[in-house]
């Protein structure tokens, strides 16, 4: 494919197979994406492309993605010599061409050396040798696809290059050799341009090839982290072997400062890993026996030998590689005039070229002929519709890989600029906005009782427990080294507590409800744990021997990056809300402390569809944030939803956007990014319609009754060149994207 009329045949041929649901097509990424209703059938697909006069061929997606990628890597530098040795070619036969023509033209002392030496018609004969070269070598591929698109009446950009070349050639061919079949003053030749457009247009082919090939320049940087071979354990002793042929189970040896092989848990020693190519977070993370590693990341000064859990296709590596190719497929609802345009623009280009020939011929100067040819072939040149099939695709490209390097996951390419639309941004608290693991943050002590006994008595009851407050009061006592004692008679009392004996102590821990049940007084306590709600921490309390022994209070504390990210989100001009079904006063709590403007509390997973539907019909277009399986429907019914990457997987498949890391200075980010895709898409249409809106008129010559402006075929080939250049330049800029807040960490 060559330009955005090809991709709208391609789409047309694929959408009128039976079965075919809908069907995309990328020409920066070179890839197809089609939904069959039924069983899907690939070979029908590929005979279909055939008959619209493509090539087309199976990907493999169970491949491994580095192998893949290298391949499609390889593929495209071996386009991009064989364009490049065309060009120079090209370029190297058209300039004696050019010499000889323009150059006794323009210059006296040229055009009487020529007729000293050469001849008039000798130097046209050599032209016709040297041109006929040009078209038969480096520009067949015009013709050889070109002319069958045109033949089929389904002409594209090779058949526009074909036709203006063809036909500057052919009437120079006349010119040349049957002279008197011109009318008188029309015998001129046209081999310059003929010459010189085939190896203009092949310059920029050699160029946007080389462009489009750093497009996905992320994605191979990603991937080439991966290493080719392994240390696997085979009968006692280390084995290097291919990782392609790593198998679930394998033993790894990874030694410092290597890249981990494929995705596992750590079995033997310690160190820190650097994870910053999946999560984007530059903080290394620690490693300990049955810590998950991920393949590709880096080993920091320690060894570590670990099981392989997931090779080839199963690692998430490649599972990144597939979310952003899907992205890099997907086409945004911005792309649909595009489509709509170039679908009839190579036929109407056509027309115009055949209306602008019969008008010069009808109504210009002598040589009327001569002027109808240059203008005709200038208008077929020039209106090449490269940069519009160019300018969508290579922005989501860069964009999506850009954003992959910094741990975002655009799962869907819409995504970019229903993100871009949005207006507010709602947070689940617990596990996206707060960390999700409780902790103990306050004990406070009745008279004639001590900590270390307290807090060891109620983590020896709270270790029977599985619920996550237990988990939080046992990891205090952990943390502060003491000793438990051996637990008899364990109840758990759902919605009260839990009870037991601790070395022969009756021991309670609950809410005030079991208290009051007990028999206990409360009122000690009740100035605290009234303060303690207000700041958004949960009371519970504990007796021991039958008496008020503490008050604890446990709380989820909020991510650091939560703060900073509320505040970017702020600044950038979005509403943000918090989504929970925690209490009230804990949600309003939290929501104080990150300067959250809107909070609806205590609903059930269902009603956080209906909470999402009632702030958008508030502020507009909404982004919801979650991580859990009860996130799921708000994230699939908000208009883009944004997975927090350690949380559950059926969140993150329901969402349309992954942050890999549980850090929240990805929402930002994301969103920063995706007005940056898009305003790089808008910039690049603007460019490729305003051009040929503007130079079309040039090249039909309608400037020249008001100031004998007329526009060469050669000129024209160049501009046309540009304009796809320019489209892939701009493009490219997206890979300096800055994130608007720095990353702070694994942990945050």
């Amino acid at each position: 494919m060559s330009c955005a009329s090809c991709v709208g045949r391609v789409e047309r041929a694929l959408a009128a197979l039976p079965g075919v649901e809908a069907a995309s097509v990328n020409l920066a990424a070179e890839r197809a994406d089609i939904r069959f209703s039924g069983p899907a059938d690939a070979q029908a697909a590929i005979r279909a492309i055939e008959d619209a006069g493509y090539d087309a061929r199976l990907l493999d997606e169970a491949r491994d993605a580095g192998a893949a990628e290298d391949e499609a890597a390889a593929r495209r530098t071996a386009e991009t010599r064989r364009l490049k040795r065309s060009a120079i070619l090209a370029a190297v036969l058209a300039l004696p061409v050019v010499v000889l023509e323009m150059g006794s033209h323009l210059f006296a002392p040229v055009h009487a050396f020529v007729m000293e030496t050469i001849g008039m018609r000798e130097s046209w004969i050599l032209q016709f040798v040297l041109t006929a070269l040009v078209l038969a070598v480096p520009g067949r591929r015009f013709f050889s696809s070109g002319v069958p698109m045109l033949l089929k009446g389904a002409p594209d950009m090779n058949a526009l290059v074909a036709l203006g070349t063809g036909a500057a050639f052919g009437y120079s061919t006349v010119a040349t050799f049957a002279p008197g079949l011109l009318p008188a003053g029309t015998v001129a030749v046209y081999y310059e341009a003929a010459a010189v457009i085939v190896a203009l247009v092949l310059l920029g082919r050699t160029l946007e090839a080389r462009a489009r090939g750093r497009t996905s320049e992320a994605i191979r940087r990603l991937i080439r982290l991966q290493p080719k071979t392994a240390l696997v354990m085979r009968d006692g002793r280390a084995v290097s072997v291919p990782v392609a042929e790593l198998q679930r189970g394998d033993i790894v040896s990874v030694r410092p400062g290597e890249s981990l092989p494929v995705d596992g848990e750590v079995t033997e020693g310690s160190s820190f890993v650097d994870e910053s190519m999946i999560t984007g977070e530059p903080v290394p993370v620690e490693k300990v026996p049955g810590a998950k590693v991920v393949g590709g990341t880096v080993n920091g000064a320690g060894a570590l030998t670990m099981r392989a859990t997931a090779v080839g296709s199963a690692t998430v590596l490649a599972q990144i590689v597939r979310m952003v190719e899907a992205a890099q497929g997907g086409k945004l609802p911005i792309q649909a005039l595009v489509d709509r345009v170039t679908l009839r623009f190579v036929p109407a280009v056509m027309g115009a070229a055949l209306l602008t020939f019969l008008a010069w011929l009808a109504f210009g100067p002598e040589p009327a002929l001569s002027y109808a040819l240059v203008n005709a072939v200038a208008v077929l040149i020039i209106a090449c519709p490269c940069a519009m099939g160019l300018a969508t695709p290579t922005s989501i490209m860069v964009g999506t890989g850009r954003a992959a390097e910094l741990g975002l996951l655009f799962r869907r390419g819409e995504a970019l600029q229903s993100l871009r639309d949005a207006r507010v941004v709602a947070f689940d608290k617990t596990g996206t906005l707060t960390q999700g693991r409780p902790e103990l943050t306050d004990l406070v002590l009745a008279e004639g009782f001590e900590r270390t006994q307290v807090l060891a008595l109620v983590a020896a009851v709270e270790a029977r427990s599985e619920h996550p407050v237990a988990r939080a009061i046992l990891a205090a006592a952990e943390r502060e080294g003491l000793a438990l004692a051996s637990v008899e008679g364990f109840e758990a009392q759902p919605g009260f507590g839990v009870s037991a004996r601790v070395g022969g102590r009756p021991v309670a821990v609950g809410a005030d409800r079991a208290m009051t049940w007990l028999g206990l007084d409360l009122a000690p306590f009740r100035a605290a744990a009234e303060q303690l709600a207000e700041s958004g921490r949960s009371p519970l309390y504990a007796a021991v021997d039958g008496r008020l022994a503490a008050l604890l209070a446990v709380s989820d504390p909020v991510k650091p990056s939560a703060r900073a990210a509320v505040a970017a989100l702020k600044d950038l001009g979005l509403a943000v809300a918090m989504v929970t079904g925690d209490n009230a006063r804990t949600a309003a709590s939290v929501a104080r402390e990150l300067g959250i403007d809107e909070v609806v509390a205590e609903v059930l997973p269902g009603a956080k569809v209906e909470a999402v539907e009632r702030l958008r019909a508030a502020h507009g277009p909404i982004a919801f944030v979650g991580d859990g399986i009860n996130d799921a429907p708000a994230l699939a019914a908000a208009d883009v939803g944004l997975a927090i990457g350690t949380g559950t997987d059926i969140a993150v498949e329901a969402a349309d956007v992954v942050l890999m890391s549980g850090a929240l200075d990805g929402v930002p980010n994301a969103l920063v990014i995706s007005r940056a895709v898009i305003a790089n898409i808008r910039q690049n249409l603007f460019w490729a319609f305003a051009y040929n809106a503007a130079l079309i008129p040039v090249a039909a010559g309608v400037l020249y009754p008001v100031n004998g402006t007329l526009l060469s075929p050669i000129v024209a080939a160049g501009a046309m060149t540009l304009s796809s250049v320019f489209v892939l330049a701009n493009a490219l800029r997206l890979r300096a994207f800055r994130p608007a807040v720095e990353a702070r960490g694994a942990a945050s």
